[in-house]
């Protein structure tokens, strides 16, 4: 039975590797009645309308890298459920969340919060100050628009 369902934004970067360490480290004696949701949402690419020869065309083939990027992507967040596996969680307690995102993510994590009914969010906080800049408005969103909620802050 299910007791604790965590959703885990992971966006690749060292931070993430902490957070994912500390999930690991404090989840896994849990991890039979313990969900994790991996969530992560990219920026959709545009779609472009073009004819023979224009510059638009050149743009679109260009557009080749980004969408190999997110296949990357998402092939590198099945890792990260295959770590978690390999660290004792249950393959059906693993379940990945990928798409395009439609909001800022801040909000996206927050209506995946609310909507799927996770008990606890694990976040990271990146220190220094330029870093807080970018990042702290989706910390401080998260946090603030949740309540009743367990908000795990790896820094």
């Amino acid at each position: 039975m299910i007791h604790e369902k965590i959703l885990f934004p992971y966006n690749f970067s060292k931070s993430d590797q902490k957070a994912l360490d500390f999930v690991i480290r404090i989840f896994t004696p849990h991890a039979e009645s313990t969900e994790i949701t991996l969530f992560h949402a990219y920026t959709l690419l545009p779609k472009i309308e073009t004819s023979k020869g224009t510059v638009m065309e050149k743009l679109t083939g260009g557009m080749g890298y980004a969408r190999q990027r997110i296949n990357e992507l998402e092939k590198n967040l099945k890792q990260v459920k295959s770590t978690l596996v390999q660290s004792g969680f249950p393959l059906a307690h693993v379940k990945t969340v990928f798409h395009a995102k439609s909001k800022d993510i801040a909000s996206e994590i927050v209506n995946l919060a609310l909507k799927s009914g996770h008990s606890t969010i694990v976040l990271n906080h990146k220190p220094g100050r330029i870093s807080r800049f970018f990042t702290g408005a989706v910390f401080q969103k998260v946090v603030s628009s949740l309540s009743d909620k367990t908000i795990c802050i790896v820094s």
